[in-house]
């Protein structure tokens, strides 16, 4: 009988021993390579720090060339992982992008908190650290408005923000950011409506960066624990391709505590309670009203996006109070949006271009 029938799968004893033979080429070869993989790096781009508060410090981004922006761009990124996602690497950077095009570009690193910061509440990371870097540049730039960019959770903080600071943001860019966090297919806000986030916190203090970690690679646990180190294989002769990929996973892992009264608040008042479409979102003892972001908004969503799924972002438009609303549907993931290839090529065009239509 011929051997020529392979089965459903498709699959036959020589493509096996093939694909077995390929493999130990790969592995072969992974010997040598991880022999020359240097200690990988991240940051890509100069930066010196200019203001600071505790342990947050603002940062400006020096490119190869003097901006010509007369607007300062702030990005505010999220509490739960480092900021230098959106500089990783000199190919992998959409700071980059925007400093080629004359974007005067600062970041905010929110530090690591330890169990002192355990009762920082929301209204500091808003009012104190976020709104006195706002206020720093307004200073040194002679300006009454900048213009902001937050990114995920630092995206809600911006929105935050410009509804109680109107007159201090000229431009709001919002990139994967949450806005109604009770969408269907939102499986993180799935989990946390349930919790108990008081006995949680009192029982923690801070909430460890390890615990955060493993309930975001559990909403993929096929993909994230199996899927991406199985395909490490394909990549073990080629030094490059490896040293990217312990760049993102020391990306991945290098994660802060979480200032445990600030965690409760933003749990209850954005997941629970869906606070920015239902009302009640309140920092110190005022109340956030999105309409009075009456300032131009450019709204960044990726279409493919597990965590900040796209409907939970499309629903800025419904909410927010300016005339001046632009989206841009982005076809990529959570991370692909800061470090693909298409990201590098359209998302800093897409701002600079935005910004400098206003």
């Amino acid at each position: 009988m011929a051997l020529g029938n392979q089965g459903p799968l498709d699959i036959s004893p020589e493509a096996l021993a093939d694909e077995a033979f390929k493999v130990q080429q790969k592995l072969g070869a992974g010997l040598n390579t991880l022999r020359e993989v240097d200690d990988v790096q991240y940051g890509a781009t100069t930066k010196e720090a200019v203001w600071s508060d505790g342990k947050v410090t603002l940062y400006r981004y020096r490119g190869e060339q003097a901006p010509t922006a007369k607007v300062p761009l702030l990005i505010s990124y999220a509490l739960v992982n480092r900021p230098y996602m959106v500089d990783l690497q000199s190919d992998r950077s959409i700071v980059r992008g925007l400093l080629a095009r004359g974007e005067d570009v600062y970041i905010m690193d929110w530090g690591y908190p330890d169990r002192s910061d355990r009762f920082l509440t929301l209204e500091d990371y808003v009012e104190r650290f976020l709104g006195g870097a706002v206020d720093y540049l307004r200073r040194e730039h002679g300006l009454e408005a900048i213009n902001l960019l937050g990114i995920c959770q630092g995206g809600a903080f911006s929105l935050c923000y410009s509804s109680l600071h109107p007159g201090k943001i000229r431009n709001l860019i919002t990139m994967v950011t949450p806005v109604d966090f009770h969408t269907d297919d939102n499986m993180l806000s799935s989990w946390t409506r349930s919790m108990d986030v008081d006995l949680f916190v009192d029982t923690l203090g801070n909430v460890p960066a390890d615990l955060m970690n493993w309930c975001y690679l559990t909403l993929k646990p096929a993909r994230l624990f199996v899927q991406k180190y199985v395909g490490l294989v394909d990549i073990l002769d080629d030094k490059k391709a490896v040293e990217d990929f312990l760049r993102m996973e020391k990306w991945i892992f290098d994660s802060p505590d979480q200032a445990g009264e600030a965690f409760r608040q933003f749990v209850k008042q954005f997941y629970q309670a869906n606070g920015f479409i239902n009302g009640g979102i309140t920092i110190g003892d005022r109340e956030v009203h999105l309409g009075m972001v009456e300032m131009p908004v450019l709204n960044i969503f990726a279409e493919q996006d597990h965590l900040v799924p796209p409907a939970a972002s499309r629903a800025l438009r419904d909410v927010v109070g300016t005339k001046d609303y632009t989206e841009l549907s982005f076809k990529g993931g959570h991370i692909g949006i800061y470090v693909s290839g298409r990201a590098q090529k359209e998302v800093p065009q897409t701002i600079h271009d935005w910004l400098a239509a206003r």
